[in-house]
């Protein structure tokens, strides 16, 4: 490991602010936090939003700031990565905001039901071969149903055709409301959150990319299934 990164996995084991765990801890059981981030984390009842594989974190850190009245957590996996956006926090004086340290597909080990009220999935992996792994798969969105509010929402950012169609069709193929949709954000928007440029988001806008966006909830009856057509 480099002296860089090693100085950065120490640095974040000192931040009250990240949650760091070991996989004994959370698979199969519950977190202690689970279903009382307002209560002991937060220490305020404002809704939660997560950012999905957050990267460097810089959605939750923007909304962060622009929106004191509600509390955000970013997860990824990558503690160099949780490093950057925990260190944007501390630097910005940020008190909403967390960080946690894990797999996508252990959320139910950390959250209650209707514990959270936004998802966030900025630029994912689009997974073009392997769309079971996809983070608006079927498998996902039933990990993430429970846990979410009745109001919430989920927004998806993506320069990837692929996944933009995909999202589309397990929205039609579960009949899920569609609350807004964007094949190209910069036509029509120029300021505001939508335009947050994330690290991989500059990368790929550099190369040209158009830039997708769908917002949609999971308010319907019974489990999400996979479209009938393979994207």
């Amino acid at each position: 490991m480099g002296k860089n990164k090693l100085r950065k996995f120490q640095q974040i084991n000192t931040y009250n602010h990240v949650i760091q765990t070991e996989f004994k801890d959370v698979f199969k059981q519950k977190h202690e936090l689970y279903g009382n981030w307002n209560s002991a984390f937060f220490k305020n009842p404002n809704p939660i939003t997560l950012e999905l594989a957050c990267g460097k974190g810089e959605y939750s850190c923007y909304l962060a700031a622009q929106f004191p009245d509600k509390n955000y957590i970013g997860i990824d996996i990558k503690g160099a990565r949780i490093w950057k956006g925990a260190s944007i926090a501390i630097e910005n004086n940020l008190k909403n905001i967390g960080f946690l340290r894990t797999r996508i597909e252990f959320i139910q080990s950390f959250f209650g039901e209707g514990e959270i009220s936004e998802l966030w999935i900025t630029f994912p992996d689009p997974q073009a071969t392997k769309p079971g792994k996809r983070l608006i798969c079927s498998r996902f969105l039933n990990l993430y149903k429970p846990l979410l509010t009745k109001e919430h929402q989920i927004h998806l950012k993506t320069d990837s055709k692929i996944l933009f169609d995909y999202a589309q069709a397990i929205i039609e193929k579960n009949h899920l409301p569609l609350i807004q949709i964007e094949a190209d954000v910069y036509k029509n928007h120029q300021e505001g959150v939508l335009t947050v440029k994330t690290h991989y988001e500059n990368l790929f806008s550099n190369k040209g990319k158009t830039i997708k966006y769908v917002c949609f909830s999971l308010n319907n009856d019974g489990d999400i299934v996979e479209p009938d057509l393979l994207f």
